[in-house]
């Protein structure tokens, strides 16, 4: 990455693009409901079971001027699902700032492991126990998603949901490659904590992206 990239890229103003695609949000609070995705490549938080790990290097990723990525979105639609990777990683300032000038709600998913940068309509905080959250970002999550992958992620689960706000949706989600296994766990600590909810990724039942 030649110099004056690195600066575009440190100052918002490019980012490392992995994808972005319009189709229908899979997960949580808005499931069901048309977005433009933009997937951000760079994460070091490296859960074991992450389905795009191929995210992880950024330097895969071309640096794409965030005013493309913008304009790119708003032809498609005023939803934008901001993911990664890790996009705390990158300052989201430019990116948010310009999509909000047209019009655009823009949401996040994050797992809060980098300090909150830029202006979100809606925060979906999916922490992770091998690199926590921010203290900032809990009072500002919208919706809390823990990912269950065994019996110990409902402790986790707990301990993440005392520390965001009242008005925080909370959401458990099965981890996709032992799905038959916690759903029912999932299930029934649901009916027994009904402050929780069930999270699916529709989209892979629906089979798209």
């Amino acid at each position: 990455m030649q110099e004056s990239t690195e600066k575009l890229v440190k100052e918002g103003k490019m980012l490392p693009l992995m994808e972005e695609f319009y189709t229908i949000q899979g997960e949580g609070y808005h499931k069901g409901t048309a977005a433009y995705f933009v997937r951000i490549g760079g994460c070091d938080v490296g859960c074991h079971w992450c389905d795009v790990k191929e995210s992880w290097n950024a330097d895969l990723h071309p640096p794409t001027a965030t005013d493309i990525i913008i304009k790119n979105a708003v032809n498609y639609s005023d939803v934008v699902v901001v993911t990664g990777g890790e996009p705390l990683t990158w300052d989201m300032t430019e990116l948010t700032k310009g999509l909000k000038s047209k019009g655009a709600k823009t949401h996040i998913e994050t797992s809060g492991a980098y300090p909150l940068t830029g202006q979100w309509d809606w925060i979906c905080l999916s922490p992770k126990k091998v690199k926590l959250p921010n203290k900032e970002i809990y009072r500002e999550a919208h919706e809390l998603k823990c990912i269950v992958y065994n019996k110990s992620d409902f402790d986790f689960a707990e301990q993440q949901a005392a520390q965001v706000s009242e008005d925080c949706v909370l959401y458990l989600q099965p981890e996709w490659s032992v799905r038959d296994k916690v759903i029912p766990l999932i299930v029934d600590y649901v009916m027994k904590n009904p402050k929780w909810k069930v999270s699916l990724q529709t989209h892979k039942y629906l089979n798209i992206p």
